[in-house]
This record gives structure tokens, sequence and C-alpha cells, in this order.
């Protein structure tokens, strides 16, 4: 251990002394770096307040580096997405001049850039989650970077939580928190010092311009398309320049597509862009272009990606959002009005090449009336996963944990009952209430869902551990199948999806897709394998992300005693073991041919893509039941 710490002083000592510590001149963090590294020295929580573009990801490392962080542990870094993780990591050892993956290390999950020599780690913050279980006073580091805490994801909140309690009893870490500027001062005040001084707050202002807003709600009568022509119309009076459309879904966006590219608009090229869509065709949004370009997107354009070049933004207000339905126990996605930092979000993306223009399809007394933040994720979700966890590592009662903003009492009560219908923990008379059971214990340790973990410790049982494996593994991922836009490639990719349907389950079609993949996998090369992925209308990238869990997972589970059978399993085995993590997911039909009547009451129909759509049988076990326009089971 003395040689570790004694290296790990020899490469931060050689990184300060190189002299490439100091941040660019062009970021505007380089403004604040001696007041950054001042406090960094002083205190042992700094918030760090700024816009994208200000350098806060890329240059907080290297100061915390100059503070003589680094040195009795790693600086680890976390961020909400994988290819932020990559790619900071990246540009930071190509600033420092070192090798990817030597001093400036990279864990995502199934891939490790790490090394004896790793003095500061990028990771996304479920890995850092996940290292609790192992490490809970978090040993291997000296400094950890929150990044992008205001997102406020379940992962942050709960990290952030840990952290303030971890603080307690080790003097010697540091914490830095950084946020977009929404709602700093509750990070302050949540890390406030023992007399109740809130944490240092550093605003880093971004690149950014002036945006002019202009509020346009449509007339009664106008529908969103053609509000969205009729901005579309006044922009083009207005001058050159690329346009973002924020629209809240993907029907919307391919009509409003539909509809501008029959505007006689000379060399307008409109695009798509949303979560769903084939990477080959978001890529599309970064290739040069000659005359004007218009994108039209979901909120995955908001923070997630930044579309380049962008000169107006017309902003329709809404979004699908999240939201757990404790009544019905299912995840709803209604479209809402954004709150205002959402909205402020969206109109600075129009402000970072210049002066930019933001149409609001709303009026400016709506704008006020919004509230001022999205709620966090931790006040729109179940928190059966969350619980279940702290249980493991040994928090407590979730009552008690200081989280930002804390679940109320019946968010607490509904995450009980589904770990109690899972099996997976009693509650006592006595302290600790809630107990984990043997399954409880096993369901902590598979990194899914409790609810299709259940299913495969339920499928030992049942002679169909390969089949389970896959499916909850499937049901953990974006789905691998593509869906174009154009109509003809959409027709070739769902004749091409259609092969693998089995009669009477979606999951058991799921399993059909597997093997395919698989038998065309072995009989190929790399190259050959992603061309057929292409051609086939498969995302490559999913399809390895699927198979890397279903490795995992497979690897976890035989930890646990629980392991593939040899032979082919029965389809009935099969959705026996389902059927143990989804009972509350059951339905029946109901007189209507196509509606089916589920548990608390709940009436909801099968979702157009499932192979069950046309001829519904008289019960049916759903993956999940989503809330959309009405209550669909896919």
């Amino acid at each position: 251990m003395d040689r570790t710490r004694r290296r790990r002083e020899e490469i931060a000592a050689a990184l300060v002394a190189s002299g490439r510590l100091e941040p660019p001149d062009d970021l505007p963090i380089a403004d604040h770096a001696a007041d950054l590294v001042e406090l960094l020295e002083r205190h042992s929580v700094v918030i760090v307040a700024g816009e994208t573009g200000s350098g806060k990801s890329t240059q907080l490392p290297k100061l915390c580096l100059a503070a003589g962080r680094g040195r009795t542990g790693m600086i680890g870094h976390t961020q909400p997405r994988r290819v932020a993780a990559r790619s900071i990591a990246d540009r930071i050892s190509t600033e420092l001049g070192t090798e990817p993956g030597r001093e400036i290390g990279c864990t995502v999950r199934f891939q490790d850039r790490t090394g004896p020599d790793t003095v500061v780690r990028l990771m996304t913050d479920g890995i850092l989650l996940a290292e609790l279980q192992r490490d809970p006073d978090l040993s291997r580091y000296d400094t950890l970077i929150i990044d992008e805490a205001h997102e406020r994801s379940l992962n942050v909140d709960f990290l952030i939580g840990y952290l303030r309690r971890l603080l307690e009893r080790r003097e010697d870490l540091t914490v830095v928190v950084t946020s977009a500027t929404i709602d700093t001062e509750r990070f302050a005040a949540h890390f406030a010092d023992a007399e109740g001084t809130p944490a240092p707050i550093v605003t880093v202002s971004g690149r950014t311009h002036p945006v002019e807003m202009r509020y346009r709600p449509p007339e009664t009568g106008v529908d969103l398309v053609q509000a969205v022509g009729d901005a579309m119309a006044e922009i083009v009076a207005d001058g050159p320049g690329d346009v973002l459309v924020f629209l809240s879904g993907e029907r919307e966006i391919h009509d409003t597509v539909a509809a501008l590219r029959d505007l006689e608009i000379a060399d307008l090229e409109v695009l798509a862009l949303y979560a769903r869509l084939s990477a080959a065709e978001q890529h599309r949004i970064f290739a040069a272009h000659r005359g004007r370009r218009v994108i039209v997107a979901t909120n995955v354009a908001e923070t997630s990606l930044t579309v380049p070049g962008i000169r107006y933004v017309i902003d329709a207000g809404t979004a699908r959002v999240s939201r757990y339905s404790r009544r019905l126990k299912v995840q709803r996605l209604p479209i809402e009005a954004v709150s205002r930092a959402s909205a402020d979000q969206r109109a600075g993306r129009c402000g970072r090449i210049g002066p930019g223009v933001c149409i609001r399809l709303y009026d400016e007394e709506d704008y006020l009336a919004r509230p001022a933040f999205t709620d966090p994720e931790i006040l729109r979700t179940n928190l059966a996963s969350v619980m279940l966890q702290m249980l493991a590592i040994g928090l407590g009662d979730v009552s008690a944990f200081p989280f930002l903003e804390a679940p109320d009492a019946a968010a607490i009560r509904d995450g009980e009952q589904v770990l109690v219908e899972l099996g997976a923990v009693e509650i006592t008379d006595t302290e600790p209430r809630l107990r984990l059971t043997r399954t409880g214990r096993q369901l902590a340790r598979l990194p899914v869902d409790p609810r299709l973990g259940r299913m495969i410790i339920e499928a030992a049982a049942r002679d169909c551990v390969r089949e389970v494996l896959v499916i909850a593994s499937a049901l953990s991922i974006q789905d691998p199948r593509e869906f174009p836009q154009e109509p003809a490639d959409l027709q070739r990719a769902r004749e091409l999806h259609r092969r693998f349907e089995v009669p009477g389950s979606d999951l058991l079609g799921i399993v059909a897709l597997w093997d395919h993949l698989r038998g065309e996998q072995r009989a190929r090369s790399g190259n050959q394998f992603r061309r057929l992925c292409r051609e086939e209308h498969l995302n490559w990238l999913r399809v390895r992300e699927w198979q890397d869990l279903y490795s995992q997972l497979r690897q976890v589970a035989g930890e646990l005693g629980i392991r593939p059978a040899t032979t082919q399993a029965h389809p009935d085995h099969v959705h026996q073991a389902v059927l143990a993590g989804l009972l509350t997911q059951i339905g029946a039909r109901d007189g209507d041919r196509r509606r089916f009547r589920g548990v608390r009451n709940s009436s909801f129909v099968v979702a157009s893509g499932s192979v069950l759509a046309k001829k519904p049988p008289r019960w049916v076990v759903a993956a999940e039941l989503v809330e959309t326009d009405q209550l669909r089971a896919r």
C-alpha cells in the first residue's frame, strides 16, 4: 500500500511539474482557476456552477491536482452518461500529454481503462454506486467530483446524500459538486459545516451570447405543426442560420418534419432527433452541410446532446416526463409543460455561436407560472431498487437518509410493498424494521431492476436460466431494433424484425433474436457481423451492450449458484419464471376484445408492436405498463 501511495504521489507531482495544469485561456473557468485552487485547499466541499462550455468538466480534475489532491487516493470524477465519461477522459489525457488509460483512466459499464498509474478516474455515477457495497468508505479516493448534479438523477441524489454522511467520518476527503446555474444554493446548504455555514459556490459563466425571446402562442384553431411552420416563416424572413425545434414526442416530430419538408424554402434540410432513432441517423446532425438545417428534436437535445451551429430555437414548451403512479404501480409518460429551468436550457442552445433568437410557442405569463425546476427523479420514480441497495449496504431506514429532497412517506411505503411482493424483505416489530431475506440478498447482487432479478432467481428452479437471462438483459437496455424514418426502409425493417416473432409471446421472440445473432456472430468476422446488424436494422452498439449485460448477469448469477442448463427450456417454464417478477402486471381480457383488466382496477391495451395485439388472448403478462395517451402493455 505504501508503494502504491508513493507511486501515486510521484505521478501527481510529475503532472504538477509538467506545467500543463493551467486551463486554456479561452475557457471561462480560466478566470477562476486561482480562486478554485485556493478553495480546494481550504474546504472539504466546493460547489461549482457553470453552463455547458465553461470548461468545468475537463478542467476541475487538473485544478484538483494543482491543489495537491490525487496523492493519498485517486480523484474520482462521475458523469451521468458513458459517452461523456469517455470523451472527457480522452480530452484531459490529450491536454496533459498522457496516454489514455494510464494517468487519466475511465471506467464505464463493461469497459475499464484504468491501471496502477491512474490518478484521475472518470466513471459513470452508477459505477461509483456499485463500489459502495465493496468499499463503503470509498477509500480509493481522496477527491470526488460529482458532475452535472443539476440533472438530479436518482443516482446523483443518492450519492450526494451518502457523501454528506461519509464526510463525517472521512475528514481527508474533498468533494466537488458541479451544476448548471440551477438551484446551487440547495447543494451548498446540504453540505453546510457544523456551524451551519454553506459550502462555497463558484459561478463560472459559459461561452454564451444574448438570446432574444419571442413569445408566439398559437391562435385558436392553429395546431402545433402549423405553429412551427409560422415560426419558421418568421425565421426565414429574419436571416440565415440553423434551427432547433423542441417537441414532446416522435409522432409530433414526424408530422412536423413532413410539413417542414413541404415548405418551399430553398436549400432547406430537415432532420429528426430522438432517442429511438438509429445511431447513424442521430449522427447526421453533426455532419457538414450547405444551406439551412432544421433539427426537430425531443428534450434529448436539451442537455444530453449539444447540437452544433444553432442560431434559432423554436420551443413548444412541452416534454414527456417519466412519473411513477403509485396507485397503478406503473411508470407513466405524460406530456407536461417543461419547467422554467428546462425552457432556459433550451433557449440557451441558440446562444453558443453568436446572438440567437428563441421563439416560444406559449405566452410569457405561461412561462412565469411554471415551476422553477423539474422535479428530481427521486420524487417521480419507484423506490424499490434504491431501498434494496440501501438495505444491502446497511444504511438503515430510507426516511432517515439525508437526501436533498426526501421522498414522501407514501412513496417509501410503496417501495416497501414492492420488495415484500418480491420476497426481498420481511417487516419486523424490532429495529431494523425491514430485514433482507435470502432472496433479497441475492437480488441486491444482481445489477438489474429487482423485478428482473426475481425472474432470474425463479428461473433456477424451473430450468430456464439461459432464456430468462437473455430476456432480463434485453429488458434492461434500449431496444436494439431500429426503426428508420423513410417509409421504404421502415417497411423493410419491420419485415426483417418479423422473422423473430413467436406466436403468443414477445419475450420468446427476444430469445429467438438472441439465438439468431449468436449464430451469425459465430459464423462471421467482427466487421461482417457489424455490417449484418446494419443491414438488418439492428443497432450494433446496443446488441453488444445486450451481450455484455448477459455475460455480467450470467457471471453474478453463477456466483449465486444459478447456472444455465444445457438443454432448451420449455416455454411454460420461461413464462412461469417471468411471472415471479411481474405478478402485478398480469391482465385478463375485459369483455372488449382489445382491453384488459389489471390489478388495482387498472385497464390497458396491448401495444401495437406486440404479436398479441391483433388477436389478444384471455390472459397476458406485461414486461412493462406505460401510460402515454392510454395505458399500454409492452
